[in-house]
């Protein structure tokens, strides 16, 4: 029986801003996106039958249709239908490390996983833009976990352009156990606060995607200054998601006055992460909000930006 092991990164958010709505009844993005080492571990095994079955050792998994993993699987088999009749169905493990529900995109990275598994497996040699392109019709944020490391989001956020990597930035990831953010509610929510303010003109649109691929924040990662890319740190969801979840606020708050490189918000939450230069300043982070917070449910992880998404792992 063939099996792939794949690493699957996490990612966050450097940079959100919601520019305004789509005919297709998403938002119009622009975003910095980039990879953390904090990762899951997927793995694909040929079963010798014609079904995908899913594993996960997260009891929140859901392991039937509806997760993703398995219907990027299920998608690529439609898609690839000989390669699935030659070579049959698999058995996907997840081994969870990234916490589910927040805003890191680990269900998009399990399903990019997938289909970079699946496509090793079944001989397919499709191209890491093919690959990205079938990505993006199960999530946004699928297409950037293909590629990971650091890159900027338009569109609904599966138009990439990569960026200089972003090296030797360690990250604590902050977030409590029992909260989550439903994605569809802050994206919803945002729109009823803050719609009237969108750009509709699609002249405009360009105009300020084009100002991001140029602006302040692709300047910094460029010249590799991580105080300038920590002090451009934004996301437009906090907006909506901070006044709603008061433990979120009070934890970035309690960050801030640690007074770390930069504290942000990632996606529609409810992680916080906070950007250090080492990997003692990080740990001295975790460990100054470990007493502070000595709630068990807050879960903190110290990590670093990756230059990579989906890497397979040494068989």
């Amino acid at each position: 029986m063939r099996t792939y092991s794949l690493l699957a990164p996490a990612k966050i958010n450097l940079y959100l801003e919601i520019l305004g709505d789509r005919p297709d009844g998403f938002h119009e993005m622009a975003m910095v996106m980039q990879s953390v080492g904090l990762a899951d571990r997927v793995q694909v095994r040929a079963n010798g039958t014609d079904r995908f079955q899913v594993a996960c050792n997260h009891p929140d998994v859901p392991i039937d249709a509806s997760n993703l993993a398995y219907r990027a699987a299920t998608l690529l088999a439609q898609e690839c239908p000989e390669a699935f009749a030659r070579f049959g169905g698999v058995d996907i493990t997840i081994d969870k490390h990234i916490p589910v529900g927040a805003g890191l995109a680990g269900g998009s990275v399990n399903a990019a996983a997938v289909l970079v598994g699946l496509d090793l497996m079944w001989n397919l040699g499709l191209t890491q833009s093919e690959l990205q392109e079938l990505g993006a019709r199960l999530g946004s944020d699928i297409p950037f976990c293909i590629s990971g490391g650091t890159a900027i989001a338009t569109g609904r956020g599966e138009q990439l352009a990569p960026l200089p990597r972003i090296e030797h930035l360690h990250v604590l990831l902050a977030k409590y156990r029992s909260l989550s953010v439903s994605t569809a509610w802050a994206y919803t929510t945002y729109r009823k606060q803050f719609g009237e303010g969108y750009i509709r003109e699609r002249d405009r649109l360009d105009q300020r995607r084009q100002a991001v691929h140029s602006g302040p924040m692709v300047s910094a990662i460029a010249q590799h200054n991580h105080q300038k890319i920590a002090a451009l740190l934004h996301n437009d969801l906090e907006k909506i998601v901070l006044p709603h979840q008061p433990k979120v606020a009070e934890l970035k708050a309690a960050l801030l006055a640690m007074e770390p490189l930069g504290v942000m918000m990632s996606g529609s939450g409810p992680t916080v992460f906070a950007l250090a230069e080492t990997a003692e300043q990080a740990q001295t982070l975790q460990q100054r909000l470990r007493r502070q917070f000595p709630d068990p449910d807050l879960e903190l992880w110290v990590t670093e930006c990756m230059s990579h998404g989906v890497q397979v792992m040494a068989q």
